[in-house]
C-alpha cells in the first residue's frame, strides 16, 4: 500500500522558532521532522511513499531525493501554486494505483499502527478512516465526535471547548475513489472533504498514543527538548 504525505505547507507560525523551510523539514535533534514520518512509515513495512511538496519543495526532494538512504521508494507531486490539504490530494493521488491507501499530515506525528486503521476501514467499507487522537484540551484543535459504530458525526470548530477530546490525528486510510470526487483547486480536508463525508462512509479509531503538532511553536519547541520520544516511537527493532 502506498503513503501520501502531504508536506507542502509554508509554516509561517514557525517563523519565530525556525529558518525560513517548509514546515515538515523543522529540525528535531539534527533530522527534519519528515524524517521520523518516513522512519514510522518504513517501520511498519510502508516502502512506497509520495511526498507532496510546495513551498521551497526543492528542499524536500535535494534531502529525500528518491529515499534509497532510507531503503524506500520516493516520488513527489508538486503542487505548483498552493492547493490546501484537499487540493494537494487530489494532485498526488494520480500516482496512487491501488483501492485506498495511507495519508498523513506533514506536520504532525501520531504513533498509531496503520494496520488497525486498515483492517477497521475495511470491515466498514468506509470511504475514509481517520485516526483519532486523545488530548487533554481540545480547544486548540477542535473535537471530533463520533457514533458507537465509529461513524463520524460531528467536527466542532476549535476554541469552543476546553475540554478533553479526540481531535484528527492526521493520519487516514483513504479508498482512491475520493480522490476524484475532491473539487479542483484549493481545498482543505479539515474543513471541506471530510465534514462532506459525514454519513457517506467517514469513520473514525480512537487512540490515545503519542501525539505532536509542530505546526503549534509551543508544540514544537516541546518536542525540541524530548526528541527521544520521536526516536523511540520509529526506530526499529
Amino acid at each position: 500500500m502506498k503513503a501520501i504525505i502531504l508536506a507542502g505547507g509554508e509554516g509561517k507560525r514557525l517563523r519565530s522558532v525556525v529558518n525560513d523551510i517548509p514546515k515538515p523539514m523543522a529540525p528535531i535533534n539534527k533530522k527534519p521532522f519528515l524524517e521520523y514520518l518516513i522512519l514510522q512509515l518504513k517501520k511498519q513495512n510502508v516502502k512506497d511513499v509520495i511526498i507532496s511538496i510546495g513551498y521551497k519543495g526543492g528542499i524536500i526532494k535535494d534531502y529525500f531525493q528518491n529515499g534509497d538512504n532510507w531503503d524506500i521508494n520516493i516520488e513527489y507531486s508538486e503542487e505548483g501554486k498552493s492547493l490546501g490539504t484537499g487540493g494537494a490530494l487530489r494532485k498526488a493521488g494520480e500516482l496512487i494505483d491501488g483501492k485506498q491507501f495511507i495519508a498523513m499530515n506533514g506536520d504532525s506525528f501520531f504513533d498509531i499502527e496503520s494496520k488497525q486503521l486498515i483492517a477497521f476501514h475495511e470491515k466498514k467499507q468506509a470511504v475514509a478512516t481517520l485516526g483519532l487522537a486523545y488530548v487533554e484540551t481540545i480547544e486548540r484543535y477542535g473535537q471530533v465526535e463520533i457514533g458507537n459504530d465509529g461513524e463520524i458525526t460531528k467536527f466542532v470548530e476549535k476554541g469552543n471547548s476546553v475540554s478533553s477530546g479526540y481531535i484528527n490525528g492526521g493520519i487516514y486510510i483513504l479508498t482512491s475513489e475520493l480522490i476524484n470526487k475532491i473539487p479542483l483547486g484549493q481545498v482543505s480536508l479539515e474543513t471541506e472533504v471530510f465534514p462532506d463525508l459525514i454519513n457517506k462512509g467517514l469513520f473514525g479509531v480512537k487512540f490515545k498514543s503519542f501525539f505532536v503538532d509542530i505546526g503549534k511553536p509551543e508544540e514544537y519547541q516541546r518536542i525540541c527538548k524530548e526528541p527521544v520520544r520521536l526516536y523511540s516511537y520509529c526506530s526499529e527493532g
